[in-house]
């Protein structure tokens, strides 16, 4: 009987491919890389996703260990930055080595300018997402060339970046027709006209991100949800004051899909528009902020609890008009009304009282997050008194002491 060689002899590189394809947990494929120099290599350029702090000279030495990465995330925080910080050097780098690369993550990496991103641009003809969020440094001049040189692009997301203007909403919608993510936050220098632009020639936008974009108004969003209608699910618009009834009626009009929607700050808008929005997207509904939508009353409040059956997380704080008249219709009806609701944020409704709470438990049995703050006639020796009953799961916000859930962000 003959010997069997080793298994090194015996498998060939697709075969042991195959194999690391079967292990599921990260530790086991690193365990993979530790039986050998060969089987190491094969991990190495089977991996996919790659998270560093690097510059030049280990970048490079990264680029030839993981030649085939999808995905490098080089995002720097607040609390965990180091000095210099990514460089326009390091994106050269990274542009002439990386060239698998579909997602490239450079969050708060302040240090980058258009040069650097314009290597991107020009290197990474597959990129499909790109996070610059809070690189100050970076103009249209830079990111109009990724719009250019990666056409292929589904997800831009450039929060804080305050110097981009309606010229790369143009070169987006001439290049990119398959957009699907755009974050847009603080970019106050774009306007409805760039939004119009932007969707003439992207129409499969499902996430839009305008919050504090003081310039958007009910033209913009309104050509938005006319262009994007059976794909927007996600549109913020967090304090654009210019905001108002009209946009709301056209979201109502043309975007049954939307799932999350983000108006709080936007003092204009009405009960009628909402109360028509509820209805319209009653099935797909399921975040909702409106704080500070000075307008809402009992009525809108009401409607929205009872038409939109998959609501998950609402926001009504600061809504001074909203009272426990808006709780009284869960209890009405001929059939039994159970909402999905998990957070529910009232912080600064000083008409809601202990009652109303009570009201909203006997319905929410999945409730995870409660914020009462402010709410004068709410306390927790209150609710104790009354012997409300809050899920086990549930965390109360009495005095801001909680972290609060960042779905309603």
């Amino acid at each position: 009987m003959e010997s069997m060689g080793s298994i090194n002899e015996t498998l060939r590189d697709d075969e042991l491919r195959a194999v690391l394809g079967k292990l599921d947990s990260q530790r086991d494929k690193e365990v993979f890389g530790l039986v050998c120099k060969r089987w190491l290599h094969l991990q190495s350029t089977e991996r996919r996703r790659l998270s560093a702090r690097a510059g030049p000279h280990m970048l490079r030495k990264l680029a030839a260990r993981f030649s085939r990465l999808h995905e490098l995330d080089l995002s720097q925080s607040l609390s965990r930055s180091f000095y210099p910080g990514v460089t326009d050097s390091d994106l050269s780098v990274i542009a002439n080595g990386f060239k698998s690369l579909r997602l490239l993550s450079l969050q708060n990496c302040k240090g980058v300018t258009d040069a650097g991103i314009i290597a991107i641009g020009s290197g990474l003809s597959s990129l499909q997402s790109l996070d610059v969020s809070y690189c100050r440094k970076l103009t249209d001049k830079g990111l109009s060339a990724v719009a250019q040189g990666c056409s292929g692009l589904r997800a831009l997301h450039l929060a804080g970046c305050r110097f981009i203007t309606d010229v790369l909403l143009h070169a987006l919608s001439l290049n990119c027709h398959s957009l699907r993510h755009l974050g847009l936050q603080g970019c106050t220098n774009i306007s409805d006209s760039g939004l119009a632009d932007l969707v003439n020639g992207c129409h499969q936008i499902e996430f839009l991100d305008m919050n504090k974009c003081s310039n958007i108004g009910d033209i913009g969003v309104s050509s938005v949800s006319k262009a994007c209608s059976s794909s927007l699910k996600t549109l913020k618009l967090l304090d654009c004051y210019k905001v108002g009834d009209e946009s709301i009626i056209s979201l109502a009009k043309f975007c049954q899909n939307l799932e999350t929607l983000i108006i709080g700050g936007c003092r204009d808008i009405s009960d009628a528009s909402v109360k028509l929005l509820a209805s319209s997207c009653k099935s797909s509904l399921k975040n909702l902020r409106m704080d500070w939508c000075l307008n809402i009353t009992d009525t809108c409040l009401s409607c929205i609890l009872v038409e939109c059956r998959n609501l998950e997380a609402l926001d009504i704080g600061c809504c001074e008009e909203v009272s426990d008249a808006a709780f009284q219709g869960l209890n009405g009806g001929e059939v039994e009304l159970t909402l999905t609701l998990k957070v529910l944020k009232v912080s600064n409704c000083p008409k809601i009282s202990v009652a109303g709470i009570a009201m909203v438990l006997e319905k929410c049995e999945m409730l995870e997050y409660l914020d009462v703050r402010s709410c004068p006639q709410i306390t927790k020796a209150g609710c104790d008194e009354a012997g409300l009953q809050f899920p086990q799961s549930c965390k109360v916000n009495f005095t801001g002491s909680l972290r609060e859930p960042d779905v309603l962000l």
